[in-house]
């Protein structure tokens, strides 16, 4: 049976739509692209040049801020880059803190070559072992909606990988200079610019 496989840039939009407090860190690329078609937000920590860094530093966000849910929202490539972050996630288990992983099979950035999910990498059970309290594998409508409920209200370690299709949409290019990003999202969490 050929599994399901949503839209990513609808998926995205999908799981921002009722972001509340919700501060999103997306991987390189893809996500990031897709974040910012979505609708640009101060609340958006885009990473430019930071392949595999998105995952702690979602972690190292949600630590800071205890009372803001964080999403980080990247890919299959960049998760599997940085798998040992799944572990220091894992161990730490900031109750707000949800990684999202955008599954396409393919490493979208470099010419869609296919990255190992597409041959049996299971990365739900890779965070599973390494301690993530739910882990969700989202193919569908129903389960990505679930999910954009969960984010509004964080009360565990959430591992969640979304089934996507690999088909490339417009590129949407927010801010890229990484001193403004950080200034203004600092202002967003009312910090001093």
């Amino acid at each position: 049976m050929t599994e399901a496989k949503l839209d990513r840039r609808a998926a995205m939009a999908a799981l921002v739509a009722n972001r509340n407090n919700l501060l999103v860190v997306p991987g390189l690329g893809s996500t990031t692209w897709d974040l910012a078609a979505a609708g640009d937000d101060p609340r958006n920590f885009y990473l430019w040049g930071a392949m595999g860094g998105a995952a702690m530093i979602g972690l190292g966000l949600a630590l800071a801020q205890p009372d803001r849910p964080v999403a980080v929202i990247t890919g299959d490539g960049e998760m599997l880059m940085g798998l040992g972050a799944l572990a220091t996630i894992g161990a730490k288990r900031p109750p707000n803190l949800a990684v999202i992983v955008f599954d396409n099979g393919v490493y979208g950035e470099t010419g869609m070559q296919p990255s190992h999910t597409s041959s049996g990498v299971d990365l739900v059970t890779v965070a599973k072992g390494a301690g993530f309290p739910v882990c969700l594998d989202v193919t569908g409508e129903a389960g990505l909606k679930d999910l954009a409920v969960r984010l509004g209200h964080l009360k565990e370690t959430t591992f969640a990988r979304v089934a996507i299709a690999p088909e490339e949409a417009p590129r949407v290019l927010p801010e890229r200079d990484g001193v403004a990003i950080k200034k203004r999202f600092r202002s967003a969490l009312g910090l001093d610019a």
